[in-house]
């Protein structure tokens, strides 16, 4: 039975049960966008680990707080503050490795285009790694990245449905993986026939290497090019950042139910103790008298 001091650990560690939710749901999200989209399947079990982790110390502490389990307590307190620490660290980590990165604005384009080289750090070198991005390219070709982007309208003169033209293409607001893997630069002066079909026409010199890796072929396109991999870059550093907003809150969160746990735990040992609240535990000694 939960009494005072017990009963607040024990509703402080329903709370903290309920904050991992988020946590594993964020982590959960990820692993969905690394099947489907971003194609990186490292990433989102640190996250999935902290979360679970939370709910089954949350359990323990709920555990020791109803049977009154002095050691179960501590031990709880002790695996709560490693939590903690461990979450902090995680959020640093994400932060620091998707600071740097950015897409480019491109005159009368409403997409935006992503280079390789506005990227740098460890993210950037794991992504670039051939064996690696092997892995993450066949992904995004066996996902379909590039097959949702097609759109079609109808044509006045004979009915048909045909490709929508380019000034119209030019104005969709693409994601960072279609535009950096499923079309070539801009830069490269290609001429628009479809979404992910571009005629090279009379251009020689190509100021861009990704403009020499693309290709018509819809298995290759541009999935071998250094802006697919700033595109998967970016798209990482959106997801990552939403999620680490939600953990930011998670954390100030959890660090105000770690506080008020142990204020709670050192006050239940008081009330064991027979120490009344508020008395100091030391007794000053009565000074012998002087006799002369």
């Amino acid at each position: 039975m939960l009494r005072g001091s017990t009963g607040i650990i024990g509703v402080v560690n329903f709370i903290t049960f309920l904050v991992s939710i988020p946590i594993l749901g964020g982590g959960i999200w990820l692993s969905a966008r690394a099947n489907n989209t971003d194609c990186l399947r490292f990433l989102q079990w640190p996250i999935i680990i902290i979360g679970v982790t939370i709910m089954v110390i949350s359990l323990m502490g709920f555990a020791g707080a109803c049977y009154r389990i002095s050691w179960l307590l501590r031990l709880y307190l002790f695996a709560m503050f490693f939590v903690i620490a461990a979450l902090l660290g995680f959020i640093v980590f994400a932060f620091a490795v998707t600071d740097r990165g950015h897409g480019q604005v491109i005159m009368n384009r409403a997409f935006l285009e992503y280079q390789l080289s506005d990227y740098s750090g460890w993210l950037k070198d794991r992504v670039s790694e051939p064996g690696y991005w092997t892995k993450i390219s066949a992904c995004l070709r066996d996902a379909g990245a590039c097959k949702g982007m097609a759109r079609y309208v109808r044509d006045p003169t004979t009915g048909l449905l045909v490709p929508e033209p380019a000034d119209r293409f030019y104005q969709r607001h693409l994601s960072p993986i279609q535009s950096g893997c499923c079309k070539p630069p801009t830069s490269c002066g290609f001429t628009y026939v479809n979404e992910t079909l571009w005629s090279a026409g009379g251009v020689t010199a190509v100021p861009d290497p990704d403009c020499i890796r693309w290709s018509n072929n819809q298995q290759q396109l541009c999935y071998q090019c250094g802006s697919c991999k700033a595109g998967v870059l970016a798209s990482l550093r959106h997801s990552w950042r939403k999620v680490s907003v939600i953990n930011i809150v998670v954390l100030i969160i959890l660090v105000i139910v770690y506080i008020i746990a142990c204020a709670a735990f050192r006050n239940s040992k008081r009330i064991d103790n027979d120490e009344p609240f508020g008395v100091n535990r030391m007794t000053k000694a009565r000074p012998s008298r002087l006799h002369f």
